[in-house]
C-alpha cells in the first residue's frame, strides 16, 4: 500500500528499512528516503509502520 503518495514509498519499504537497516523512528527514515517531506499527510502513518514492525520483530526475537 502506499503511505506517501508525493513520493510513491510505500508499506514495504518503510517495513524493509525498519528490517535491515534498523530505522526505529520517522527522523531516521526521512534520511534514507524523501517521506513527508512534501505535504507531511503520511508521518503518522509511517510511525505506525515502524512501531508495529519492530514490535512484530520483538515477538519472536529468540532471548533464550
Amino acid at each position: 500500500m502506499f503511505v506517501c503518495m508525493c513520493y510513491g514509498i510505500t508499506d514495504k519499504q518503510i517495513k524493509a528499512a525498519v528490517q535491515s537497516e534498523g530505522v526505529g523512528n520517522v527522523r531516521e527514515l526521512k534520511q534514507m528516503m524523501a517521506l513527508g517531506s512534501q505535504c507531511g499527510k503520511c508521518v503518522q502513518m509511517a510511525q505506525d509502520i515502524i512501531d508495529d514492525t519492530i514490535m512484530d520483530e520483538s515477538l519472536f526475537k529468540d532471548v533464550g
